[in-house]
């Protein structure tokens, strides 16, 4: 469990214990719920990490929203869009295997997560993660009901595919871009899991080198 499942949890419990001693039993019920529901929502199940050569795996629990065509700095990647409700475990993860090298805090709007608009104009967190022959976006989004997002690692740090690297608190959505040659191994209306559902499979680097065609990684260095 997250951390904050405790604190939150916790307060619930002893605003319910308080009640009940200031005045009936009866009046503890709402909170005991309420820190159950919290102790839930913060719960961080442990998962298995597909091995899979370029596999690009989902970083976070929900459902899938939308798959596209996206133009990033003049390039054209693939995006793939989640949606994150109440009931979906909220811990993020990391896409692939590589090195943090930029972290870009974005605030904004906190539209419906379901809403296209809310890709550029919501609050976010936008994540570039190099890897050895590919370089991944990941966006953290907050939603209508989220109002914190946190994020564990900083530039520099390495990380491992299905690595915990942050988290959306309530209602929220993450995407994801990659280069527009991976094989999708998803599609609209699919739940996934974080660090446990292959998205796509990104291109082998002797596949991009064979077609004369540089790297996202390697163009960014």
């Amino acid at each position: 469990m997250v951390r904050d499942g405790y604190l939150y949890g916790g307060t619930f419990v002893g605003a319910g214990l308080l009640l009940a001693w200031l005045t009936r039993p009866a009046w503890a019920i709402l909170p005991f719920l309420l820190a159950l529901f919290l102790l839930w929502f913060f719960r961080d199940p442990e998962r298995v990490i597909p091995q899979n050569e370029g596999a690009v795996v989902s970083p976070g629990d929900g459902k899938v929203t939308d798959v596209s065509p996206v133009t990033v700095g003049g390039e054209t990647r693939t995006r793939i869009s989640i949606f994150l409700s109440v009931f979906d475990v909220h811990v993020n993860r990391s896409p692939i295997a590589g090195v943090i090298r930029d972290v870009r805090y974005q605030r904004g709007k906190f539209l419906d997560a379901r809403s296209p608009a809310c890709a550029e104009q919501n609050e976010q967190n936008v994540v570039t993660v190099e890897g050895d022959s590919h370089a991944v976006i990941f966006k953290q989004i907050a939603g209508l009901l989220a109002r914190r997002i946190v994020f564990y690692s900083k530039v520099g740090d390495r990380v491992e595919r299905g690595q915990r690297i942050g988290l959306i608190k309530f209602g929220s959505r993450v995407d994801v871009l990659f280069d527009s040659a991976a094989t999708l191994n998803v599609k609209v209306g699919d739940r996934v899991r974080g660090g446990a559902s292959v998205l796509a499979y990104l291109p082998p680097a002797r596949e991009l080198a064979q077609a004369g065609v540089s790297s996202a990684a390697e163009r960014t260095r």
